[in-house]
């Protein structure tokens, strides 16, 4: 009784600690890790920054790295004045925060938490944190010339979109290149913009923004663009008129108009081709050029061409409008009476009466009182510059007709008897033509005389009119008025003119009988106008102020050379005051010489100013222009002078001497040539053949003397020599044509072999053209995409040549690899090559192949297997018995030697054979074994569970070569001993247990042995460990916990006699009651 209740005391206690353990929570290691990881940053350089770091355990000793150097732990960060520790340490807070970033803080940071008790060292992943630098300088240097560029520059970090606007409008013909800036990791963008500048593009601004997420608003810098370009053609502005219709008398007032220009265009007029007016005004806020002609209309003008001249210096020419006057039907101004009216009685008079220019010509018709006469002669009607020709009397001398005299005269002979009844009667002369009447002007187209018989002389003569001296514009219209006292009948005024030049001009009251009205005009100046009456007369002088009406330049030759020296000498004629004279060659401005002013006709100044110019070739056809300009009359006359330069050719600044074309399309070598005279021939010669001029089944040279070829090869690549003649000379040029066509690769060595951690170059040379940096591409040929990164290698170009450099080579990089280059012309071109790491051998050493099992009784033979991988040869580690034969083959790369063993002796054969393999890189071995007992189990599991039963597979080992059985050990928890049972049929992987006992734990070990032996505990030691269900709680809990095991020695007892003895020791297992926590977590079994 007592022993029985000791025997129940440990008991007590031993289930009453299992069940405390059972419900007691073991705490389990807090494990190191971050809660709180750095991200990537982006900020603005000279902002703050804070990378966060959360260490789950506190008291961790955390450091930050920066680009891979470990900063202090000291929270301050000595040596790093910008940086410094922030948080709580103590609930794991390490915030690294950096004050005004700058470009150096551009890198990757890290957070290290050294190792501890807790846990080992842990390393966050990199952050990169990025420094945006916004641009701070923007500038624009435009560039001269026909095609004008415009740059941007600017440093930045990251790169700035560069956009340039010109008028309004965003260039799209843009080119970037980056440079290095000032210091690292600074670049400098040039954005260059190449256009041809348009004439609406003057006074418009090219803008240049360069925006970047570094710059809350764009910056930008601007220039106002200067476009030299021609004016516009001229247009006359007939306001309120029909196109040239005017009339006679009629003060014209013609604007000519030139639009646009730049500069603004120079206007002259021309009447019939001769300068009439030079004066011109511009607007430049309307971009217009003005020039007003005025002028009288005379009859004569009929017919007469305006022109109006517009050119600037870039103009390739002048630009001319012209427009004919058409002026209408004009009848006579006045009728002159050529003869004196005084006569004496019985006595016959002889009268010629003359009407002025008219259109159509008139009738003349004499009346005496209320009586006609008819004159003695037929009318004469003719123009008046015929008319000039032939009159001739001693008393008139009529002015020379200016311009075209469209006009015509008429004059008719009267003679008649002068009797006392006609004394005191009109003689009238009267002008007829049905043209006129419809005007309603034939009643004022009448000359009246009355016919005094007896004369008495005037008595006093005098002139009222313009003061003598005062200053006069040509083209002032005067009226001179000659008063007479007394006379009877009235005096018979006659006009006289002495000009400032030998002559006598008379007009026997042309005007009227009392008043002289002109147009003043150069020859008025200083010229005597004289009144006469009889024997008294009166005399006036005009003081007239004039531009030159001609400026004229005189050349000493008319074709010039390079280099010659041309002496132009421009005089203006004359003028009142003097001018002063210029001298620009298309706007240029020129300085000459001037000559002493020295007296003209009409009293006035004759000037000359001579320049010498120093001619070239691009002088030929500019103009050189002598100005005549009077500042007191605001007044231009302008003449200029055409440059004719005979000059050999030459190639002109835009020539282009490389042209690009592509295998089998066509090429065209341009001529950008100037000569004068013009070329006379072109001829192309290539490598030493000359092409014919008249062509050929793959060339043409074009009139221009461009050579268009088609069908190109890399065979018509190279210098094509022109040589361009004229009349003064040759001249010679070398024009490339660059071919470019499709890469070839020409060598590429396959395969290519390296050592294990060695290096190498896979090396493809290729011909192509153009030979680009960027041309040359890899590619790793596999069905594995993560096989066929690059990353661990270098790839280098360098002209034709590109190369795949491998560093410390790997098994894993061994293959096939494709060289792609592609130039951009036609299709890339690709090779294979295959890289062969070379390496030392090494040997297979899977359980089946060190172990072989064969019956020892010398009549059964068995194969040793050895598979290696980078071998060459061979080796077994054993002395040849003519019972050994050895056969060996590669598949791939695999190598295999078989070793055949003819009657197996146990005696002799039961040892370890060494397989060594060996290449020249080194040798390795494996051990194969000829063993007897077979090898523990594998895969042991539960395939189903009840409270009395449970199921259980497994995977056989190496039978030793002999029938092997297998047995299960049982352990019941709290039960004593351990039971054994042997798997029936022998050969079976699954065996059912019975007899369990509901809710109770059990442990199972598996072990196998054949005559020979055991195996030992199966999975090396690894246990299963199961609860069946108690009664309808349904499946129970499978656990499988991996603990030492110790395995005590077998006595000589069989396997069979230890299981059964085992059996016959089973004793009642003792329950444990424990609680289910779900299916998706068992909670732990307490191990006693």
């Amino acid at each position: 009784m007592a022993l029985g209740t000791m025997l129940k005391a440990p008991l007590l206690l031993l289930g009453l600690l299992t069940e405390g353990l059972a419900q007691l929570e073991i705490p389990a290691s807090i494990p190191q890790d971050f809660w709180a990881l750095p991200e990537n940053l982006t900020v603005m350089e000279g902002a703050s920054v804070e990378l966060q770091c959360g260490v789950s355990t506190p008291g961790s000793a955390v450091q930050c790295a920066k680009d891979g150097l470990l900063l202090s732990p000291d929270p301050r960060i000595p040596g790093f004045p910008r940086y410094h520790l922030e948080g709580d340490p103590t609930r794991g807070e390490f915030y690294l925060h950096i004050e005004a970033c700058d470009l150096s803080d551009d890198t990757e940071h890290e957070c290290q938490v050294g190792r501890s008790e807790m846990g080992p060292e842990l390393l966050s992943p990199g952050v990169i944190l990025s420094i945006l630098v916004p641009p701070k300088l923007l500038h624009l240097t435009p560039e001269a010339g026909t095609m004008v560029t415009w740059i941007a520059g600017q440093e930045y970090v990251p790169a700035p979109d560069i956009t340039i606007l010109l008028s309004g409008q965003t260039l799209s013909n843009i080119s970037a290149n980056m440079n290095e800036g000032s210091q690292q990791k600074l670049f400098t963008v040039e954005a260059t913009a190449r256009v041809t500048p348009q004439s609406s593009d003057n006074g418009q601004l090219l803008v240049c923004e360069a925006s970047s997420p570094a710059l809350e608003a764009p910056i930008k810098a601007s220039f106002t663009v200067n476009v030299l370009f021609p004016p516009g053609p001229p247009v006359f502005e007939w306001s309120g008129l029909d196109e040239g219709h005017v009339r006679a008398g009629q003060s014209l007032e013609l604007p000519c108009v030139a639009q646009r220009g730049n500069p603004l265009a120079t206007l002259q007029w021309l009447k019939n081709g001769q300068p009439v007016s030079t004066a011109w005004g511009t607007e430049h806020t309307q971009a217009v050029a003005r020039s007003v002609l005025v002028m009288t209309v005379r009859p004569e003008d009929h017919g007469a061409r305006l022109s109006c001249e517009a050119h600037n210096s870039v103009s390739a020419g002048t630009q001319e409008h012209m427009s004919s006057l058409s002026v209408p039907a004009v009848p006579p101004s006045a009728i002159t009476i050529l003869e004196s009216a005084s006569q004496v009685e019985n006595k016959k008079v002889t009268l010629s009466w003359v009407s002025k220019s008219s259109r159509p010509w008139v009738l003349l018709r004499w009346w005496l009182g209320w009586r006609q006469l008819l004159p003695m002669e037929e009318t004469i009607m003719m123009p008046l510059a015929r008319w000039m020709g032939v009159l001739h009397s001693p008393h008139l001398k009529l002015t020379p007709c200016q311009g075209l005299c469209a006009g015509y005269i008429s004059m008719s002979n009267l003679t008649f008897l002068a009797r006392r009844e006609a004394n005191g009667l009109t003689l009238t002369c009267e002008a007829f033509s049905e043209a006129f009447l419809h005007q309603g002007d034939l009643e004022e187209v009448k000359k009246s005389l009355f016919l005094p018989l007896f004369s008495d002389p005037a008595q006093k003569l005098w002139i009222e009119g313009a003061p003598e001296g005062q200053k006069l514009r040509a083209g002032t219209q005067v009226r001179l008025v000659c008063l007479a006292i007394r006379g009877n009948p009235e005096p018979s005024l006659i006009w006289y003119k002495v000009g400032a030049t030998p002559g006598l001009w008379g007009w026997p009251g042309m005007w009227g009988k009392d008043q002289l009205v002109l147009v003043t005009g150069p020859s008025d100046n200083q010229a005597k106008f004289t009144c006469k009456a009889g024997q008294f007369s009166a005399s006036t002088q005009l003081a007239v102020q004039f531009p030159p009406a001609n400026v004229r330049i005189l050349a000493q030759a008319s074709a010039l050379r390079p280099g010659d020296a041309l002496n132009l000498t421009c005089i203006s004629v004359s003028s009142n005051p003097p001018v002063n004279l210029s001298w620009d060659k298309e706007g240029e401005r020129l300085k000459g010489l001037a000559a002493p002013p020295r007296r003209a006709p009409f009293k006035g100044s004759a000037a000359a100013r001579s320049v010498l110019l120093q001619v070239s070739s691009r002088d030929h056809g500019q103009r050189v222009t002598c100005r005549a300009h009077s500042a007191e009359l605001r007044e231009t006359v302008s003449s200029f002078y055409r440059l004719n330069v005979l000059y050999r050719p030459e190639f002109l600044g835009e020539q282009v001497l490389v042209v690009t074309a592509v295998e089998q399309g066509e090429a065209l070598l341009p001529v950008s040539v100037s000569a004068h005279p013009a070329p006379e021939a072109f001829n192309w010669t290539f490598r030493g053949y000359r092409l014919s001029p008249a062509g050929g089944p793959l060339h043409r040279i074009l009139s221009s003397g461009a050579l268009h070829l088609w069908n190109v090869t890399c065979g018509d690549d190279g210098l094509y020599q022109l040589h361009c003649q004229n009349s003064e000379g040759t001249v010679e040029a070398l024009l490339r044509l660059d071919v470019h066509y499709a890469p070839t690769i020409r060598a590429l060595q396959d395969p290519t072999e390296v050592n294990v951690g060695g290096s190498v170059d896979i090396v493809c040379t290729v011909d192509a053209n153009p030979i680009l940096p960027g041309m040359f591409s890899w590619e790793r040929l596999g069905e594995d995409e993560e096989d066929q990164s690059l990353d661990d290698m270098e790839k280098i170009s360098k002209g034709p040549t590109g190369r795949l450099r491998i560093h410390q080579a790997k098994l894993a990089q061994a293959g096939a690899y494709q060289c792609i280059v592609d130039n951009g012309v036609a299709l890339p071109a690709r090779g294979l090559v295959c890289l062969v790491v070379r390496f030392a051998p090494q040997v297979e050493h899977p359980t089946p192949l060190t172990k072989v099992a064969a019956a020892g009784d010398s009549t059964s033979s068995a194969t040793l297997h050895c598979h290696a991988r980078g071998v060459h040869r061979f080796h077994l580690d054993q002395k040849w018995d003519p019972r050994y034969t050895e056969h060996t083959y590669h598949q791939g790369g695999v190598y295999s030697s078989l070793l055949t063993i003819a009657n197996v002796s146990a005696a002799q054969d039961y040892t370890l054979f060494t397989c060594t393999a060996t290449n020249p890189l080194g040798p390795d071995q494996t051990n194969i074994q000829r063993i007897s007992c077979p090898d523990p189990l594998s895969g042991l599991k539960v395939v189903s569970l009840t409270p009395h039963s449970v199921e259980l597979e497994w995977k056989p080992g190496f039978d030793g070569g002999l029938p092997q059985r297998f047995c299960i050990r049982c352990e019941a928890l709290r039960t004593p001993g351990f039971h054994y049972v042997d798997v029936l049929p022998p050969q079976a992987t699954t065996f059912t247990l019975t007899s369990l006992q509901p809710s109770t734990r059990y442990k199972f070990w598996l072990l196998a042995s054949n005559a020979l032996g055991d195996s030992g505990l199966a999975d090396k030691g690894t246990q299963l460990s199961i609860t069946t269900p108690g009664g309808k709680e349904g499946l129970g809990r499978l656990e499988c916990a991996s603990e030492d095991v110790n395995i005590l020695s077998h006595d000589s007892k069989s396997l069979a006699e230890r299981c059964w003895s085992g059996l016959a020791s089973v004793i009642s297992a003792v329950s444990w009651q424990f609680h289910w926590t779900g299916w998706s977590r068992v909670a732990p079994f307490p191990h006693v």
